[in-house]
C-alpha cells in the first residue's frame, strides 16, 4: 500500500505465541529484504532481534552500549550489561592481568586463567562466559590446571535437551549447561573447564 523510506517496528510480535513469533519474524525479514526498506526494529527478545537484523544496537537507559553485527555482539560483548542481555551470566573478577601475546594471562585468587584476545576486547579485569560454554566433567574427565575450577553441584535442573547446574566453587557460583543421559547429583564434586576462546573480558 505504501513505500516508505523507513519502517519502524515497536515489539510487533510480543503478543504472539512462540511458534507464530518464529514464523512471523522470518516473514518480516523476507519482506524487508525483498523490498529493501531500511527498518528499525525494537525488541527485548535477543533471539528475535539477532535473527532479524543486519546490525544491532544494545541500549541501556537510552544509551547505546554496543552497536555491531549480531555475530560480533553475540561472541564479544563489550560491557557486563550487554553480556547479561545476550546470555553471559557467569562472571569472574580478576586481580591480575598480563599480556601473553595472543592471549591474556589472568589471575583470581590462587587460580590462573587464559583468555584469547579478540578485536575490540576492552582493557578490563572482569571475565564473562556462557553456561553452554563451560565444560563440566568428573575428576577423571578433567584434570586440574589453568582455567579449571573444582566445585560442588548445588542445584540440578532438567531443561529437556540438557541439564542445568548451579555449581559452587572457590570463586563463586557458576551456571553450567550440559547434555547428558545420567545427571550429576546434588552435592557431587565435579570440575569446570573454562575454554580460553570462550572466556571474554567485559567492562
Amino acid at each position: 500500500m505504501i513505500e516508505p523510506d523507513l519502517l519502524l517496528f515497536d515489539e510487533p510480535l510480543s503478543n504472539l505465541d512462540a511458534n507464530l513469533r518464529v514464523n512471523m519474524r522470518v516473514e518480516i525479514r523476507r519482506i524487508q529484504q525483498e523490498l529493501g526498506i531500511t527498518t528499525v526494529y525494537v525488541s527485548h527478545d535477543q533471539e528475535e532481534c539477532f535473527s532479524i537484523s543486519d546490525r544491532v544496537a544494545v541500549m541501556n537507559k537510552g544509551i547505546i552500549e554496543q552497536l555491531d553485527k549480531p555475530s560480533v555482539i553475540f561472541q564479544y560483548p563489550k560491557s557486563e550489561f550487554v553480556a547479561r542481555f545476550i546470555g553471559f551470566n557467569n562472571f569472574i573478577d580478576f586481580q591480575q592481568r598480563e599480556d601473553g601475546g595472543s592471549f591474556y594471562s589472568l589471575r583470581s585468587g590462587d587460580y590462573q586463567f587464559h583468555a584469547a584476545k579478540a578485536p575490540g576486547m576492552p582493557e578490563s579485569m572482569k571475565g564473562a562466559i556462557r553456561p553452554d560454554d563451560i565444560i563440566a566433567g568428573t575428576f577423571q574427565e578433567i584434570q586440574p590446571g589453568d582455567n579449571v575450577l573444582t566445585g560442588t553441584v548445588k542445584v540440578s535442573t532438567y531443561l529437556g535437551r540438557s541439564y542445568q547446574y548451579v555449581v559452587v566453587t572457590p570463586l563463586g557460583e557458576f551456571t553450567v549447561n550440559k547434555e547428558m543421559q545420567q545427571p550429576y547429583l546434588s552435592g557431587q564434586e565435579i570440575r569446570l573447564l573454562f575454554p580460553s576462546e570462550k572466556l571474554v573480558l567485559v567492562d
